[in-house]
C-alpha cells in the first residue's frame, strides 16, 4: 500500500501496468473526498505536441523504486477518460472516470464531488 504523504512526491516519475509497460509519467494525485485518500492520479500520455492527462485508479497500486505499479492494463488505461494537460476535471466527467474502470460511483450524500485534486 502506498501511503498518502508519499505519492504525493512521485510527481513526474513512471506509471506502469501490471506487466511492468510504461503507461506514461504520474501528473496528479486525486483524493477520495469521502475518506481523504488517494484513489486516483492522472497520467500524462500522447505525442509530445498532443499530450493529455489520463485517469488510473491507485486501488492495488504499488511503488518501485522509480516506479508506480497500477494493477490495470496499459491499453485499458489508455483509452481512458482524459482532459487536457491544462484542463479541471469536471463534476460531470467523474462518473465515466469511475464507469471505465467498473468502479461503482457515489458521490457525497449532498452530492457533492468524489475527486480532489491534490
Amino acid at each position: 500500500m502506498i501511503r498518502p504523504a508519499d505519492i504525493r512526491e512521485w510527481r513526474g516519475r513512471d506509471v506502469v501496468d501490471a506487466t511492468g509497460h510504461k503507461v506514461g509519467p504520474l501528473e496528479a494525485v486525486y483524493t477520495d473526498t469521502a475518506t481523504d485518500e488517494p484513489a486516483m492520479v492522472t497520467v500524462r500520455t500522447g505525442l509530445p505536441t498532443r499530450q493529455r492527462l489520463v485517469f488510473v485508479p491507485l486501488d492495488e497500486a504499488v511503488a518501485g523504486p522509480d516506479y508506480i505499479r497500477v494493477r490495470y492494463d496499459k491499453a485499458l488505461v489508455k483509452k481512458a477518460p482524459s482532459i487536457g494537460t491544462d484542463d479541471v476535471l469536471s463534476a460531470e466527467e467523474e462518473e465515466p472516470v469511475f464507469r471505465h474502470y467498473g468502479i461503482a460511483y457515489r458521490p457525497g450524500s449532498a452530492g457533492e464531488r468524489r475527486l480532489a485534486r491534490g
